[in-house]
């Protein structure tokens, strides 16, 4: 077969062609840092890719549910905690005046700090995150102490809250205020019958099986709220993990490897200068150069 300098010419021109799109290519890749620009260059690669970006977006929304599920468990563990500490004192503030050394004012005193706790109790039962009362069931734009039945008593609202932190994995975030803050600040309770005997006159010994009984109702309540701390701190990790292993599974579908690509690159720029250089020589003028 006859090679004439046409066909010389034209497989040079297609040749550096070639060479110019692997540049283009090793140029965007060592620009983006990215296998691929689109999801024609790679099909597969790419669907891999939206699986694993799937993946981590639903590990974000655990996440973001786990914040918000701390959030309430911490003050729930807050609110509980002031509350033992509030019940403790009215335990206190109740054998002292039941060692018949105080009289008049002091016992008047003493009655009147232990209603300023049962206030700052109906506080703390209304306690608020995000504009949502934690201690009233589902009801949590309801305030728990204004809704009240016949007896003046707080009712408050019920049902659990659940937030999902796994997949398929749901954790309870709410704590039923009826069985805390409603037995103790329920008419007739143990602080109501402690204020009144005090107010009479009367022993308020016996008052004090009552308010030991509220307080280990509140510590029993931030036991199981503690557990489920321990668990959301379990669950944390385990996202975290999650978070890394596929953050990592995805680098290795997309990213490239930056030292190779930049190799790469140097190498098609040094073979590409030789086509060049090659080419000007196969394009040398020829004898009908000199006959036009």
């Amino acid at each position: 077969m006859r090679v004439t300098q046409s066909m010389l010419t034209n497989n040079m021109l297609s040749n550096l062609s070639s060479s110019y799109e692997k540049m283009s290519k090793l140029q965007e890749q060592v620009s983006s840092q990215k296998k691929f620009s689109k999801p024609s260059d790679n099909p597969v690669a790419a669907m891999m890719g939206m699986g694993y970006r799937t993946n981590l977006n639903q590990i974000g929304q655990y996440q973001s549910n786990i914040a918000e599920a701390t959030n309430w468990i911490d003050s729930t563990d807050d609110a509980i905690t002031e509350s033992v500490s509030a019940m403790q004192r009215i335990r206190e503030l109740t054998v002292q005046g039941s060692n018949g050394t105080y009289e008049g004012e002091q016992l008047k005193t003493i009655t009147e700090e232990i209603k300023q706790l049962k206030e700052h109790l109906i506080t703390l039962g209304d306690t608020q995150i995000g504009g949502k009362y934690i201690f009233n069931g589902q009801d949590t734009n309801v305030r728990p102490s204004s809704v009240k039945d016949g007896n003046g008593d707080t009712v408050y609202g019920t049902g659990d809250i659940n937030l999902e932190v796994f997949s398929g994995i749901s954790l309870k975030i709410n704590t039923d205020g009826s069985k805390i803050f409603g037995d103790a600040l329920a008419a007739g309770g143990s602080i109501d019958q402690t204020i009144e005997a005090l107010e009479n006159g009367g022993d308020v010994t016996g008052t004090l099986e009552g308010l030991d009984a509220t307080i280990n109702t509140f510590l029993g309540m931030q036991a199981q709220v503690g557990a489920r701390q321990n668990r959301i701190e379990l669950m944390t990790d385990r996202l975290k993990q999650q978070e890394v292993f596929a953050t990592e599974i995805l680098s290795k579908n997309e990213d490239v490897d930056i030292e190779k690509a930049i190799m790469d690159l140097t190498t098609q720029e040094s073979v590409h200068s030789a086509a060049l250089s090659i080419g000007a020589k196969i394009m040398q003028p020829s004898l009908l150069d000199f006959l036009r």
